[in-house]
């Protein structure tokens, strides 16, 4: 009598693009992290580098904002860099994070526009990326 184990782990195809759209998320995430944290630094250390009119309804102090940005950059690079690690519950996360970010670079915009349109740009890319894809990572 012969017994034939079966393997229960069964190798899944994913797809190059669906892939490649993670990375570039978790790489952008991880890259805006960064310079988000690094602006939040700068309005730290510097308060007169960011200068905005008196009539603006959010009035935090550009220190407030520092470490708001400072924060929310961190968080933003390691849910990059657990989208990398292929961790499932990093794509909700990263969803999550991304859309927290574009809405503090709203509010943010009168202070420093141009970057803060580029962020959001950014962070709508990646929640496309994320949120339209992950179906092919996943196998579901």
């Amino acid at each position: 009598m012969s017994t034939t184990r079966t393997s229960s782990t069964a190798q899944r195809e994913y797809s190059a693009g669906a892939v490649g759209l993670i990375v570039f998320a978790a790489t952008v995430m991880i890259i805006g992290g960064v310079m988000q944290a690094l602006q939040g630094l700068v309005a730290l250390f510097n308060d007169t580098f960011y200068v905005v009119g008196e009539e603006y309804l959010f009035q935090f102090d550009v220190t407030a904002w520092g470490w708001i940005h400072l924060l929310l950059g961190i968080v933003v690079a390691v849910a990059g860099f657990s989208l990398l690690q292929g961790a499932t519950w990093a794509r909700v996360v990263a969803i999550v994070v991304a859309s927290v970010s574009i809405l503090v670079n709203f509010v943010w915009m009168p202070f420093y526009p141009l970057w803060s349109m580029i962020i959001i740009a950014l962070g709508i890319a990646v929640i496309w990326a994320l949120s339209m894809h992950g179906r092919d990572v996943l196998g579901e």
